[in-house]
């Protein structure tokens, strides 16, 4: 079985976890964010009946992760109410509700697999080892009402931006 990979700037590194694909079951998860009385557990089934979008970012402090969650917070005005929008980050709950708040992220959540980055396993994104050991990958996942992924891409190197339409038609 070959190694999967990811590239930053041409070097790669590691990823830890299944390669998913459309027509499988979405994995379960338990991630964080902050709310005005602390942090609260999310997971898969705060959206049962509802499609699912999980952008997945290495750190929203980066700029590239951080257009890749602006972008999807602006498209989602335009999504049926049983569209949710779920940003994935190994950042702290905190860091992520600051960026947020900076940027005026109000149709987007953020979730922090910070914990245990149990998501990052399941899911196929958790960069294992190296100087970005508990980062997450690039991706995007459409989970439809169903529990069943209608999209997956992994974005081969980091620092590109993930086909945002594609994920999107995956919706209707």
């Amino acid at each position: 079985m070959s190694q999967r990979t990811v590239t930053l700037r041409g070097t790669p590194f590691p990823l830890e976890g299944p390669e998913l694909a459309p027509g499988e079951r979405a994995p379960g998860f338990r991630l964080q964010t902050r709310t005005p009385d602390g942090l609260k557990d999310v997971t898969l089934e705060d959206f049962a009946g509802k499609t699912l979008v999980l952008s997945v970012v290495p750190s929203l402090d980066t700029p590239v992760c951080a257009q890749q969650t602006r972008t999807f917070n602006a498209r989602a005005a335009n999504l049926p109410e049983n569209v949710a929008i779920l940003t994935v980050s190994a950042d702290l709950p905190f860091a992520q509700a600051r960026f947020c708040g900076a940027e005026g992220i109000d149709r987007v959540q953020t979730a922090s697999d910070h914990r245990d980055v149990s998501f990052g396993r399941a899911y196929g994104v958790l960069i294992a080892g190296g100087p970005m050991e508990r980062i997450l990958c690039r991706a995007l996942f459409v989970v439809g009402p169903d529990g069943v992924l209608r999209h997956v891409q992994y974005v081969p190197e980091i620092t590109s931006e993930p086909d945002y339409d594609a994920a999107l038609a995956a919706i209707a």
